[in-house]
Order: structure tokens, then C-alpha cells, then sequence
């Protein structure tokens, strides 16, 4: 096969990245190619793409194309060192393949668990399922249908169910959030993309598999997820939800069984497998691992507020128009961002998870604490833009290298939010934050201001620590110089945004376990991933590194 990189072409002008027909950049790419008289193309697909503004509002398509033709593979090879364009070059896809286990490999006595059904515990139980593991997936939250019943009454009525939020349920916490699909995992074995695939597989759409940022959005995500859990049932696996591990049996440092909390009580599922992918919010099953001597560090983490514009501001500063008529005839979607700066603490200040055409919501997954996220649909066609404005924080402000002193500091930081907002999301005016004054609105209109959930006009400055908020206060006004009104009239913020990754990592070895033989810990709540994405392939690694040590148990014992 033969990569083409680089080809340009004016923004519309050829239908756009997600037409089914490419005339003109098929055109380029035989033209591109030079074949040789009586030779021709005979499949072509499109393997990136993104969109160069730096020249706006004159705005183009940046192409990747992945082309095979009737040549031979020495054929092609000569072609392409003819050819002397450096982006041009022979491709040979990478196809992720599960490794077969090794020859010492022993016989599980009993199902594999996986504490989580995110990314990390639905790809981890995927592949064990695919390769007749038959995993017994325990999630503490609700399925997918009665958690987005529950999440909406907490954001229509302001009733929380601990089971069933924005955290905690089916999907992850990914689920209600912009779904995006970006990852700086460096993978060279194809799992990367075998997750994209994936996610096609099970009804995401096919331009995750090109566009230089993908994303699914939260309202076909959660179809998606669905589809996953149906196939992973088919595949022997199954589900128990409402039910969260807890406490570990151990006998000689190795994994014997796990206590489970359900509804109908405590009781304890024999076990010598436990891959825990609970997810970055599982506060109680942290606290319970480290009573039980788990090893685990504190983690560096983010935090700060969520920042809100009319996305027509966004994309008239990023693309030079604003009109949606024109962007769509352009193909251009809603507009992004990513920002970084240093503030003169030293600190860095950046954007975190912007969610273009989208909604700020209510991400609470605990009674008297309430934390914010941002969550778009596919179409991104809200008319606000958001995203988080954040600091790192590690032992200097958790005021302890006590190694929860981080999660103790994210709950003060949510407890004072819900204080703010008297359990609402806490509103201000960007100019009211900067200059710690009373906020001047008579009512926080959450429909106006694209927020799901109750929220009410409240002094958010008084949330976070002084020196966070001076730092963040000058992260927003350097990103004004590059965005002119990104501090202005039209920017709000919200708070707290404290969930951006797990407050600490649980050990594991190069076998991807703990010192208690048995247990993995796996994914962004056990400290080692960020995103959807990366959170995925650490599932993947893991169920490899179970396969590595174990072969599924027999059919009969199952039954």
C-alpha cells in the first residue's frame, strides 16, 4: 500500500472529509502518483485529516491517503523511490493481533473480575471475552438506560443518586463528556487503532478512524457502550450492576476472592483475578485498598474552573468567520482551542477537555460535593464553547505527601462548590472571578449558558486557594492575547473543575500487577491513563497480561 501525505485542497471543495465520494482528492493522488500508463488505483481511503487555518479566513483540508493499486509490491517500491517526495512512502498498516499465551501458562480456577465498566474495563473484558475468558464485570453503577434517567433527574430536579451519576454506571465517566478519542500514547503494535475500530464497530462513526482529533460525542457514545456490553454477553461475559468490589481476600499475598457490595448485602465472589479499572472517583474503594496496605503513591493532578464563550466567538477567532451557514457550507465543524501559558508562580496553566458546541454539567457523584464537567453531543451544535482552565497541584498545596492528601484536597475543593451554589453549578461573570468581586447577575441562566443541571449566579473565586485562582486569573487573561475576548463580556465561569485525573496511582510491576498477586490495577483511576482513549489500551495491555499467566477456566467449570 502507498501513503500520500499532505495534499490540500481549499475547505469544501470537495464535499468534505465525511462525503462517501472524493473526486478531487483522488484526482490529486493519481496525479500525485504517476502511475504508469496502464496502471491504475483500486482502493482509496482516507487515513487523516485536519483543517490548516493559519491563513484565515482562506482555510484548507489537510489530507492523508491511504491508496493500493494494481502494482506488485516490488512495483510499488520502485514507483515511490521514483517518485523522490518525502510524502509519498510504501505503508504497511499495523494489525493489532492478542497475543497467545505463554507455554507455562496455568489454568484459571474460576472467572476473571473487572471492577469498572469505563474504557478501561470494557476493552479489558472485551478482549478476555473475545478469547474465552467469560470476565464477570462488576460495576457499581447503573446500565446505561437507568443512568441517563438518573443523571437527568439530578440535572432537572438536583436529586443525586450515588449509583447513578455522571461518574459512576455504565460507559465510565467518559459517558457524559465530549467523548473525544485523542491520545499521546506512542503505540506501536496497533492497539490504537484496533480501539477506534472498535468503537466503529459498534456504531461510532467512521471519521474517528482519520480526523487528526476524533471524537464520539456523548449522545453516541452511550449507544456504543450498549452494543460492547451486548457483545461481551454474547461472548460468555457477563454483568452485575449495582454492585461495587470492596475489600480484598487475600491468603499469602495473592488474590482469593473479593468482597462485593450489592443491594441485597455483602457477600464474597471467589477470586484469583481482579483487574480494578474503577475509574478516577472511586473515593471509597481507594480508601479501602490503602487500609489494606495496597501499595500506592500520591499522584499530581489539575484543577480549576470550566470557562464558557459563545462558540460563534471561537470560530470567529479560530477560522475567521462566524456565520454557520458558511461554515457549514464549508464543512468546517464547531471550533477548538488548546491553550498554555505559565503563570509567574511558575505554575503552567492550560485548557483541559474543551468542548466545543457544548454544555457545561453538573459531574457530582457525591452528597454534598459537587464538581463540573464539559460534554458535547456528535454535532457539537450547542451555542457555547467550554473547557477547563487548570493547574497542576501535588504536595505543595495538599499541604501533606500523605499519600491521600490529594483526594482529601479535591473533596474540600468540592465541598466548598457546593457551599457557592447551595448544591447548584456556581455562575460567575469572568470579570467578576478576575477581580473577586460580587457577582452582578440577578439569575444564572443555565439554558442561556448551555449548563445541564441547576445553577445559580455564586462567587466562584472563593473556591479555590488564592494562589490557584491568581494563577488561573493570568492563564485567562494571556489567553485573551491570543483569543481577543477570551476574558470579555461573554465569558462565565463555573466551578470546581477537580476530576481531571486519578489523585493517586496504584502500584503495579512490569507484569502490570500489584504486589498482591492477582490484582491489576488498570486505567485512568489507577493512575495510568487520561482520556478515553488511553484508557482503553490500558484495558487492552491488561487483559494481555492476564492471558500472559493464565488460560480461561473450562467450559464445565463455568456452569
Amino acid at each position: 500500500m502507498i501513503q500520500i501525505s499532505q495534499i490540500i485542497l481549499p475547505c469544501g471543495s470537495d464535499g468534505g472529509p465525511c462525503s462517501t465520494s472524493h473526486p478531487r482528492l483522488e484526482a490529486k493522488s493519481r496525479k500525485l502518483l504517476r502511475l504508469p500508463k496502464g496502471h491504475r488505483i483500486m482502493s482509496f481511503r482516507i487515513v487523516r485529516h485536519s483543517v490548516d487555518a493559519r491563513h484565515k479566513p482562506e482555510l484548507y483540508d489537510i489530507y492523508s491517503v491511504l491508496v493500493t493499486t494494481d502494482l506488485n509490491e516490488r512495483q510499488e517500491a520502485a514507483l515511490v523511490r521514483s517518485l523522490k517526495n518525502k510524502n509519498i512512502c510504501v505503508k504497511n498498516p499495523m494489525t493489532y493481533v492478542f497475543p497467545a499465551p505463554v507455554w507455562n501458562a496455568l489454568r484459571l480456577p474460576c472467572r476473571p473480575l473487572i471492577a469498572g465498566s469505563g474504557p478501561a474495563g470494557l476493552f479489558c473484558a472485551y478482549l478476555l471475552a473475545q478469547n474465552g475468558y467469560r470476565p464477570l464485570v462488576l460495576e457499581r453503577g447503573l446500565p446505561m438506560e437507568e443512568r441517563v434517567a438518573a443523571v437527568g433527574k439530578l440535572w432537572q430536579e438536583g436529586t443525586l443518586n450515588p449509583s447513578g451519576n455522571a461518574q459512576f454506571g455504565e460507559g465510565g465517566a467518559g459517558t457524559f463528556s465530549d467523548g473525544k478519542l485523542n491520545s499521546n500514547v506512542k503505540d506501536h503494535s496497533g492497539r490504537t487503532d484496533f480501539v477506534l475500530q472498535t468503537f466503529c464497530k459498534f456504531g461510532a462513526p467512521q471519521d474517528i478512524l482519520y480526523e487528526y482529533h476524533p471524537h464520539i460525542g456523548t449522545d453516541i457514545l452511550r449507544g456504543v457502550v450498549v452494543h460492547m456490553r451486548e457483545e461481551i454477553i454474547r461472548l460468555g461475559g457477563e454483568f452485575l450492576f449495582e454492585t461495587k468490589a470492596g475489600a480484598l481476600v487475600t491468603e499469602n499475598g495473592a488474590l482469593r476472592g473479593v468482597h462485593v457490595l450489592t443491594k441485597g448485602g455483602d457477600k464474597v465472589i471467589p477470586a484469583k483475578v481482579l483487574v480494578l479499572a474503577t475509574g478516577h472517583s472511586a473515593r471509597d474503594t481507594i480508601r479501602t485498598l490503602y487500609a489494606q496496605k495496597v501499595p500506592m503513591e500520591q499522584k499530581a493532578f489539575a484543577v480549576g474552573v470550566r470557562v464558557s464563550h459563545p462558540q460563534e466567538l471561537i470560530n470567529q477567532q479560530q477560522y475567521g468567520i462566524s456565520d454557520p451557514q458558511v461554515l457549514a457550507k464549508l464543512h468546517l465543524p464547531a471550533s477548538s482551542y488548546k491553550l498554555v501559558t505559565h503563570a509567574s508562580s511558575g505554575r503552567g496553566v492550560y485548557s483541559f477537555c474543551m468542548c466545543p458546541g457544548g454544555y457545561i454539567v453538573n459531574a457530582s457523584s457525591e452528597p454534598g460535593r459537587l464538581a463540573v464537567n464539559g460534554m458535547s453531543d456528535y454535532a457539537r451544535d450547542a451555542q457555547r464553547a467550554n473547557s477547563a482552565i487548570v493547574v497542576t497541584v501535588g504536595a505543595e498545596e495538599f499541604g501533606s505527601r500523605e499519600t491521600l492528601a490529594g483526594l482529601v484536597f479535591q473533596e474540600k475543593l468540592e465541598e466548598r462548590a457546593f457551599l457557592a451554589g447551595g448544591g447548584c453549578v456556581p455562575v460567575q461573570p469572568y470579570g467578576d472571578f478576575r477581580d473577586r468581586a460580587d457577582t452582578r447577575l440577578e439569575k444564572a441562566d443555565a439554558q442561556k449558558l448551555c449548563i445541564k443541571g441547576q445553577a445559580v449566579s455564586a462567587p466562584v473565586h472563593k473556591i479555590l486557594p488564592e494562589t490557584l485562582h491568581n494563577d488561573i486569573v493570568e492563564g485567562i487573561e494571556a489567553f485573551d492575547r491570543k483569543i481577543p475576548g477570551f476574558a470579555g463580556e461573554e465569558a462565565y465561569v463555573c466551578g470546581v473543575e477537580s476530576r481531571t485525573s486519578s489523585p493517586v496511582r496504584i502500584l503495579r510491576d512490569e507484569n502490570l500487577e500489584s504486589s498482591v498477586r492477582g490484582l491489576y490495577p488498570c486505567g485512568e483511576g489507577a493512575g495510568y491513563a487520561g482520556g478515553i482513549t488511553s484508557a482503553a489500551v490500558d484495558g487492552i495491555k491488561t487483559a494481555e497480561a492476564v492471558a500472559r499467566r493464565w488460560l480461561p477456566m473450562e467450559e464445565q467449570e463455568i456452569r
